[in-house]
C-alpha cells in the first residue's frame, strides 16, 4: 500500500489533467439524512431522533464524505452530552464568534466511525468512493451518531482487513487516545520498550484495554490495574501482572513491586498524589495522566483565563516533579489518519483485539448511552448504524 505522500506524488506524476474548478461529479444532492442530536445540554432525555439532520457537504478540498456502517461511544460522548467543554469546543467551532451562540446545536454525539467513502473533495487522493475506512472525529465536529458523516482526509485511514465495520468502531477514539499518550507525549515506540515496566492504571477501560495491547506488543512488562472481575479479560490482552484496586490498598500493593519506566494514569483524583514516587528516578521515567483540567477551566473561567490558570498548573507540576527525577505530563486524544494507518497495522498482524462489551442498533442509541452512563464496562459500546432492528 502506498503511503499518503505517495500517493499524492503518484497521483502529481501521472500528468491527468486535474479537475476543472468547481466542477464534480456526484450523486443526487440531498438534503436531509437520520441522525441521533441534542438541541440543548443535559441528561439522557436530551438525546433526539430526527430523519432531517442536514446532509454533511464537502466544504474544503481534503475532506470526504463517509457512509457510517457502525460508531461508538466513550465517555467524551456522556460529557458533550452534559455540556463540559462546551466553551473550548465552541471557541474551535467559531473562533471568530461569526454565528449565534447556539449555533452548535442540533449538535450530533459520536466519534468513532467505520464505514464507507462515498465521495471525496478534489485535493482527496489517497480514497475513492467505496474505499472502506475507518476515523476518529474531533469533538468540536459534528460527530458519527448519523447515516453520513464528513471528515478531514488526514483523520482518515483503510479500516483494517481483518475486523467487521462493528468491530473496527470499537477502536479509533480509544486507540488514538493511547496512542498519543504513549508515544506522542510517552515517547514509547516499539524499538525503545521492550523490557519496560509500563503500569497502567484504570486498564479495563476502552483506553486502558488499547494500551495494555500496545505497549505488550512493543514488548513492554505490563501492570494493570482493574476490578477484580476484569482481571481475567486483562491477562487474555498480554499484562503480565494485574492488581486489583479493590482488595486492599492499592498504592501499597504497588509499592511492592519493582519501580516502573511509565505509568499512564486514566483515573486521576487521588492516584497522581502518590502514582509518580512508584517511578524510577534519574532514568527518564514519564507519568502521563489523561484526567486534566484544561476543559474544566475553560468552561470555569472562560477561555482567555481557563487557558492561563491551564498553563501556571501543567508548568508547576511539570517543574516540581522534575526536580524530583521524573517526568509529568498530559496527553489528549488527537484526530490522525497516520497514527491509525500504524494501528490498523497492529490489528491486522494480531497484536490488538477490539475488546466489545456490547453493540446495539441504531435506533438504541438512548439505551446505548445509560449503558455507558451505567459503568462497569468491559469494552465497548458500539452502535451498528446500518441495522433495521
Amino acid at each position: 500500500m502506498l503511503s499518503r505522500a505517495a500517493a499524492g506524488g503518484r497521483a502529481l506524476r501521472t500528468g491527468g489533467q486535474p479537475p476543472l474548478r468547481g466542477l464534480r461529479a456526484s450523486p443526487p444532492a440531498r438534503s436531509a439524512m437520520p441522525s441521533w442530536v441534542i438541541d440543548r445540554y443535559g441528561r439522557n432525555d436530551v438525546l433526539r431522533f430526527t430523519r432531517d439532520m442536514v446532509f454533511p457537504t464537502i466544504d474544503f478540498p481534503n475532506e470526504v464524505i463517509i457512509k457510517v456502517h457502525a460508531a461508538s461511544l466513550n465517555p467524551i460522548d456522556l460529557s458533550m452530552r452534559s455540556g463540559y467543554g462546551a466553551t473550548a469546543l465552541n471557541m474551535k467551532r467559531d473562533p471568530l464568534k461569526l454565528k449565534s451562540a447556539d449555533a452548535e446545536f442540533p449538535l450530533t454525539l459520536g466519534r468513532d466511525v467505520s464505514g464507507v467513502v462515498m465521495e471525496c473533495g478534489l485535493s482527496v487522493s489517497y480514497f475513492k468512493p467505496g474505499d472502506e475506512v475507518w476515523a476518529a472525529i474531533p469533538p468540536w465536529k459534528q460527530g458519527t451518531l448519523s447515516e453520513f458523516v464528513v471528515a478531514s482526509g488526514n483523520e482518515v485511514s483503510f479500516k483494517p482487513k481483518c475486523l467487521s465495520h462493528t468491530e473496527a468502531a470499537s477502536l479509533p477514539y480509544v486507540g488514538l487516545t493511547a496512542w498519543s499518550a504513549v508515544n506522542q507525549v510517552g515517547g514509547l515506540n516499539r524499538s525503545n520498550c521492550g523490557g519496560k515496566r509500563v503500569l497502567i492504571l484504570g486498564a479495563s477501560g476502552g483506553v486502558g484495554t488499547f494500551a495494555v495491547q500496545l505497549v505488550k506488543a512493543w514488548g513492554a512488562h505490563v501492570t494493570a490495574v482493574c476490578s477484580h472481575d476484569a482481571s481475567t479479560l486483562m491477562k487474555k490482552l498480554g499484562a503480565d501482572d494485574v492488581i486489583d484496586y479493590k482488595s486492599g490498598n492499592l498504592e501499597e500493593q504497588l509499592k511492592t513491586l519493582p519501580l516502573f519506566d511509565f505509568i499512564l494514569d486514566n483515573v486521576g483524583g487521588s492516584t497522581e498524589k502518590w502514582a509518580l514516587d512508584l517511578l524510577k528516578k534519574w532514568s527518564g521515567a514519564t507519568y502521563v495522566t489523561l484526567v486534566t483540567p484544561f476543559l474544566i477551566n475553560m468552561d470555569r473561567l472562560g477561555v482567555a483565563d481557563g487557558m492561563l490558570q491551564t498553563g501556571v498548573t501543567v508548568s508547576s507540576k511539570t517543574v516540581k516533579h522534575l526536580l524530583k527525577g521524573v517526568h509529568y505530563r498530559w496527553a489528549f486524544f488527537v484526530p490522525s489518519g497516520p497514527s491509525l494507518d500504524e494501528i490498523a497495522e497492529l490489528v491486522d498482524s494480531g497484536k490488538i483485539q477490539p475488546v466489545i462489551d456490547q453493540v446495539f442498533p441504531f435506533s438504541e442509541v438512548p439505551k446505548a448511552f445509560l449503558k455507558l452512563e451505567a459503568g462497569h464496562a468491559r469494552g465497548k459500546t458500539v452502535i451498528d448504524v446500518i441495522s433495521k432492528k
